[in-house]
């Protein structure tokens, strides 16, 4: 079949049929579209109409409401809206900031992401601002990883609790389900793909308690796992779904087995490995991770064929692994692995679906579900390369691209920032809170041997209230750091417009080596200044006009309206110990 461009299709939208305006009407139909509905059924030409954002009726001979507005596809191809698994939503991801990732997202049909990038504590407001942006929908994961161990090796315990005992494992469960994940993630296995000193892993006992918690409180487990033996175990602690493939070996007939019986599924994040997105770099690791890919390619086509669901993850947010781009590359791997056209797309909607536990929701195209739906010129489910022509993509039954999409340059993007409050922390809660009701973290080095710092409040020398208190351990590395941040907005996602102030005030002492007050910006920017500490008390001012760049990748200069949260740290020799107090943390 010729395939018409996006260009042609949108010509042939002006002469649709609609009389009611699609932002004023509540009815819309589909009409003239090639259905792979995701059920299994043979694709056929059928009318879909959609009431509410929720799809009313399908098929052939469907009589299209006399109110609603109409959309003609022109035989082009109609399938549910495609998942994506796993993804993280990080400014060193490519794009880097939130609208421009869900842009990415839309322009690719995905219609259902799940992130494991994001603190508990940032659910809240990213649920608010995505509510507000085009965007497919979000899942956000709980994760959980032991001392040592992947995901742990970067991040505070407010962003990935660490576990290692079955009542520790329950207490973190219990710790998250108050904000209200969508999923837990848990980082299992610590192997290193052959490449470097492993991480820990977790044991089976711990696993399985995290599981059966989780699963209390009627939350899916997805968990990092990527080696057979890791994976077994995952299988017996009775995990939902594998975060990735497994790769160190190909699996016996008799491990496929149990995994099948287990009815634990994979989704293999192929999109992460593949070695030919290297192809031009001099990077040694590419034969290894060659061989590797190989074994994942072997051991998705032995899970499939032994019945084991397979669904649709990248990773994306990783290095050469792009959003959106990533998903539709996914589907091509999945094919390369041995999966039909039609089984890999099966994979993109109704299996991720299923593992995910939103089937009865959306996934496949049936009256009742979510009016999620991608339409693509071609026939994916013969041509796995049709799916880089995206025609439109519709959330909820609002088209968000492509036909009937609004705008770009009408679309909402960054909200306007917050104004400042002139306090920010007095340290005065005792429940790890600031006098803006954020939460307080730890931001100490990164790696397998990081710092080991404790922070909280304490009494103040004479009745004077209470004080931040921070201890650190400094790690075995070149520059070792340990320090508190102090969130201006809620989990530090939305701008803060710091402007009308000059600087930042804060009484402090501490440890006299390299003592710095850092004001962190959207999209990865950092501001930094030197604190000259001694033993005693002293109010020290930082003019915003001694912050330097620090860590900025996109260059941005200050200008102060786009400010996330104030980090109070000390950099000191290798193996020492540092501490610091601080109060009265204010803006001047």
């Amino acid at each position: 079949m010729m395939k018409r461009t996006l260009m042609t299709a949108s010509l042939g939208a002006a002469f649709m049929l609609a009389s009611v305006p699609l932002a004023m009407a509540e009815t819309t139909a589909i009409v003239g579209g090639v259905v792979f509905d995701g059920t299994g059924a043979p694709a056929a030409r059928k009318t879909i109409v959609i009431r509410d954002g929720r799809i009313a009726e399908v098929g052939k001979d469907i009589a299209v409401p006399s109110d609603a507005h109409v959309i003609d596809v022109h035989g082009m191809a109609v399938t549910p809206g495609l998942f994506d698994l796993h993804t993280h939503w990080t400014v060193a991801g490519d794009p880097t900031d939130y609208p421009s990732i869900a842009a990415a997202y839309l322009r690719s049909g995905v219609t259902t992401v799940s992130d494991f990038n994001e603190a508990p504590e940032a659910y809240a407001p990213l649920r608010a601002w995505l509510a507000k942006l085009d965007a497919p929908h979000v899942n956000f994961a709980a994760r959980i990883s032991t001392p040592g161990g992947h995901g742990a090796d970067w991040a505070d315990q407010n962003t990935t609790r660490w576990i290692s005992s079955p009542d520790s494992a329950k207490a973190a469960i219990d710790a998250v389900v108050a904000y209200h994940p969508d999923l837990i993630k848990i980082f299992s296995d610590g192997w290193r793909y052959n490449r470097m000193p492993d991480n820990t892993s977790m044991n089976e006992a711990t696993l399985a308690a995290a599981v059966a918690e989780a699963h209390v409180k009627g939350l899916k487990v997805m968990t990092h796992t990527l080696t057979v033996e890791r994976g077994l175990i995952a299988a017996r602690a009775k995990v939902d779904s594998l975060a990735h493939g497994l790769q160190d070996r190909v699996l016996t007939d008799g491990e496929v087995g149990l995994i099948r019986e287990s009815g634990m599924g994979e989704i293999p994040t192929l999109s992460v490995f593949d070695p030919d997105k290297w192809v031009h770099s001099s990077d040694h690791k590419v034969v290894a991770n060659s061989v590797l890919f190989d074994n994942a390619l072997r051991n998705v086509r032995k899970l499939f064929r032994a019945g084991v669901i397979i669904g649709v993850g990248t990773d994306a947010g990783m290095p050469a692994t792009p959003h959106g781009l990533s998903t539709l590359h996914e589907l091509e791997l999945l094919v390369r692995a041995g999966l039909t056209p039609a089984q890999a797309l099966t994979a993109a909607t109704h299996s991720s679906a299923v593992l995910i536990g939103q089937d009865k929701d959306r996934g496949v195209i049936a009256p009742g579900l979510r009016a999620d739906i991608t339409v693509f010129d071609g026939r994916p489910w013969e041509t796995i390369s049709d799916i880089h022509h995206v025609a439109m993509t519709m959330v909820d039954g609002k088209p968000l691209y492509g036909l009937e999409a609004p705008p770009a340059d009408g679309r909402p993007g960054w909200p306007a920032p917050l104004p400042a409050a002139k306090l920010v922390d007095d340290f005065e809660r005792t429940d790890g809170r600031s006098s803006l009701d954020t939460l307080r973290t730890d931001t100490m080095d990164r790696g397998p041997d990081r710092t080991v710092e404790v922070s909280g409040v304490m009494p103040r020398e004479a009745g004077k209230g209470h004080v931040l208190f921070m201890t650190a351990t400094m790690a075995q590395q070149k520059t070792p750091y340990a320090g508190v941040s102090v969130p201006l907005s809620t989990g530090a996602i939305l701008p803060v417009d710091v402007s009308a102030y000059h600087g930042i005030s804060v009484e402090v002492r501490g440890s006299s080596c390299d003592a710095r007050m850092t004001a962190n910006g959207t999209v990865g920017a950092s501001w930094s200044a030197s604190l000259p500490l001694s033993a005693h008390w002293q109010t020290i001012r930082v003019p915003f006009t001694s912050l330097a760049s620090v860590d900025n990748p996109h260059h941005r200069a200050w200008t102060g309206r786009d400010i996330t949260d104030l980090e109070i740290g000390l950099s000191c020799a290798p193996g020492t110990t540092a501490w610091l107090q601080a109060d009265t943390l204010k803006f001047y």
